[in-house]
């Protein structure tokens, strides 16, 4: 399974804000519809690769402190099934 690196920027967000996702059961951010800033993309082709490439990543000041994140998001479909190369 392939994946991809990111180092993203943290958006801050207004404690009114915090209240009222925390109130309506709903969401603060949606990644889907409102990513946040990317920084550094990498990508890697199995998960102790991403997982090694995301802790170099997690050194950055930025991250250290707080102000930006790494995440680690799969590529591939989790439900596709891969078949050896006998076909079986």
């Amino acid at each position: 399974m392939r994946f991809l690196i990111v180092r993203t920027d943290i958006r801050a967000a207004a404690d009114a804000d915090l209240a009222a996702a925390w109130a309506g059961g709903g969401r603060l951010r949606d990644e889907t519809t409102a990513p946040e800033p990317r920084r550094q993309v990498v990508h890697a082709e199995d998960r102790e690769a991403a997982l090694l490439l995301a802790r170099a990543l997690a050194t950055v000041g930025a991250v250290r402190r707080g102000r930006q994140r790494v995440k680690v998001l799969p590529l591939d479909d989790p439900g596709e099934q891969h078949r050896d190369a006998s076909g079986d």
